[in-house]
């Protein structure tokens, strides 16, 4: 029966993106699209789930992150080491937040080499030869997996202002649906890694299915229009004898390069912390404020209120009030304190339940990643922000309902 019930959940959520399209008639040419990348979906949480070999490669890369962690304590223990804690005392902001500190400066290194466009590059081309989602979607989805949002938006700055409103939503969709890797070693000390490297994969897969159905279009008309616009806004003579000059101008050298990155992280990581003090000391409020007045707390009301959601994409019937709490926490703050809130669940709830509240958890479609998605267009263009404003609600519906039909797919292999 649980199966069925995650059938019926993919079945739903389809029918959610359907009848949330913006142009039905298109959807039917982008059936063998989406039916292979469904394929792609099945076959990849099968082999990652249930094969001897599948469960081995997850475990060596979750394997391999953790050995990355340990390499990151040795500059966290140089600047803190003196700071002493209670016996078993784990700290939040040291353990999981700062080693995203030195990710960022990874990422850096590979990207000054050159290895993270090259992979960028061909993986993206690979991923379009299978799905025929197009290039440039393709390689952007690789690139926001990578860097993360919106330092991704920088990147295609002229894209981006020569883009469709159709397109750039497609684009947005994607970098909310994902999770950057520079973040990917902190998930891990939440919950178990195997689960956080599966819905990586899977994520690139289910936001171009949803997003195929609420925004489907005809790619080569997209790069028509988009070559159109860029030749129309090509730069003067004036205008190209400075681009020259700046081409011409040195480039960052390794340790400017890696000092950016680095200060990224850094800024990332006290951005969480922040968020983190913030909402969970909101949660605990509400919860303590609520149990004293009406002797219930504010996660058990969302709770309540998001467990039909959790049942309908075929959580146990036994787990649905505190994974459709953690669906809430998830959606008004953001991933890191909903994945807080499941490691607390590691042994409460059954396998099932913990493996699909956990990949539904890994990616950015929440309210507040929104602003982000604003702010990074607006810093590239007005016009093109405005834009953005008037579709952000269909934007988190999409990002939300990819994140239901991964956990909706993991929960069948369970």
């Amino acid at each position: 029966m649980g199966i069925i019930r995650n059938i019926i959940g993919v079945i739903l959520i389809l029918a959610i993106a359907y009848f949330a399209s913006w142009d039905r008639k298109e959807i039917k040419n982008r059936l063998v699209n989406i039916g292979v990348m469904f394929v792609l979906m099945f076959i990849v949480a099968f082999v990652s789930l249930r094969t001897t070999f599948g469960i081995s490669l997850l475990q060596g890369i979750s394997n391999a992150f953790a050995w990355l962690n340990v390499q990151a304590q040795g500059g966290i223990n140089f600047v803190f080491g003196g700071i002493m804690f209670e016996e078993g005392a784990s700290v939040f902001f040291f353990n999981v937040l700062l080693p995203i500190v030195f990710f960022s400066a990874l990422i850096g290194i590979l990207d000054y080499l050159k290895i993270l466009p090259f992979i960028m590059k061909w993986v993206g081309w690979a991923i379009n030869k299978i799905t025929g989602v197009g290039e440039l979607e393709s390689q952007y989805s690789i690139m926001t997996t990578m860097i993360g949002q919106p330092t991704a938006y920088m990147t295609i700055k002229d894209q981006i202002l020569a883009m469709s409103g159709k397109r750039l939503f497609t684009f947005l969709m994607t970098s909310t649906s994902t999770v950057a890797a520079s973040t990917l070693a902190a998930y891990m000390e939440m919950i178990p890694g195997e689960y956080v490297v599966v819905a990586v994969f899977l994520n690139i897969f289910a936001t171009f299915i949803i997003s195929s159905f609420i925004n489907p279009y005809d790619t080569a008309t997209e790069n028509k229009y988009m070559e159109e616009k860029m030749n129309a806004n090509k730069p003067t003579e004036i205008e190209s004898v400075s681009e020259v000059e700046e081409e011409n101008e040195v480039k960052p050298n390794f340790i400017s390069v890696i000092s950016d990155y680095i200060s990224n992280g850094w800024g990332l990581a006290v951005a969480v912390a922040a968020t983190l003090v913030g909402f969970v000391a909101i949660i605990t409020f509400l919860n303590n404020g609520l149990d004293a007045l009406v002797g219930i707390t504010f996660t058990e009301v969302v709770g309540y209120i998001f467990s039909p959601v959790a049942f309908a994409i075929g959580v146990p019937s036994v787990d649905i009030v505190e994974v459709g709490s953690i669906m809430a926490q998830k959606l008004f703050t953001n991933e890191f304190v909903a994945l807080a809130e499941v490691g607390n669940l590691t042994g409460i709830i059954s396998e099932k339940s913990l493996a699909m509240i956990s990949v539904y958890c890994m990616s950015f479609a929440n309210l507040g990643t929104l602003g982000i998605v604003t702010g990074g267009i607006k810093a590239i263009s007005e016009e093109k922000a405005e834009i953005v404003g008037g579709y952000l609600g269909k934007l988190l519906l999409g990002a939300t309902l990819s994140s239901l039909l991964v956990a909706a797919i993991v929960g069948m292999f369970f």
